[in-house]
């Protein structure tokens, strides 16, 4: 069974490695991971949040309700203009154990490659809030927060909002 990862915990600031082999383990993982993503009314949730120090995620256009299963998502290009959004996610919650949420400004568009599941290597061009999403996750892969794109006054005042961390 998974847990969630919450914001203080150490494995959400490192650096993940890289998925050499794709194992009936990882996969097993991401299905748990797309079930607790829906359940906890995400759209995204990458392998550190779990406490998992390996580079995939899963993610959902909610849209089209698509499932993405990333295995070394790669941002390959940024598109020219950005866009501010309000941004959560579910390992930064409040004391009432919901996300809180702050404007993160980000490109609108990105290239993004990676192997699926099955092994195929994929790549996508992203707009709008899937774009928003995969630079979310992809970003956990890397040890960093949306609350990193903000101002530290803001950070400072969103982070007076997040549950601690329990000891």
């Amino acid at each position: 069974m998974l847990q969630m990862k919450l914001c203080g915990d150490l494995v959400l600031r490192t650096n993940c490695a890289p998925v050499d082999n794709i194992t009936p383990e990882i996969l097993s993982t991401m299905d748990e991971m797309v079930a607790m993503m829906r359940e906890q009314n995400g759209v995204g949730l990458a392998a550190p949040q779990v406490g998992i120090l390996s580079r995939f995620l899963v993610m959902m256009d909610p849209d089209s309700e698509t499932v993405y299963r990333m295995i070394n998502p790669r941002i390959v290009s940024y598109g020219d203009t950005t866009c501010t959004m309000e941004e959560g996610c579910l390992s930064v919650l409040g004391n009432d154990g919901l996300p809180v949420f702050a404007n993160v400004s980000r490109p609108d568009s990105v290239v993004v490659e990676w192997t699926d599941e099955t092994g195929d290597k994929k790549m996508a061009q992203m707009s709008g809030t899937p774009a928003r999403i995969v630079q979310h996750e992809t970003d956990h892969l890397d040890g960093k927060l949306f609350i990193d794109y903000l101002s530290p006054l803001r950070r400072e005042m969103l982070m007076r909002k997040v549950k601690k961390l329990k000891k």
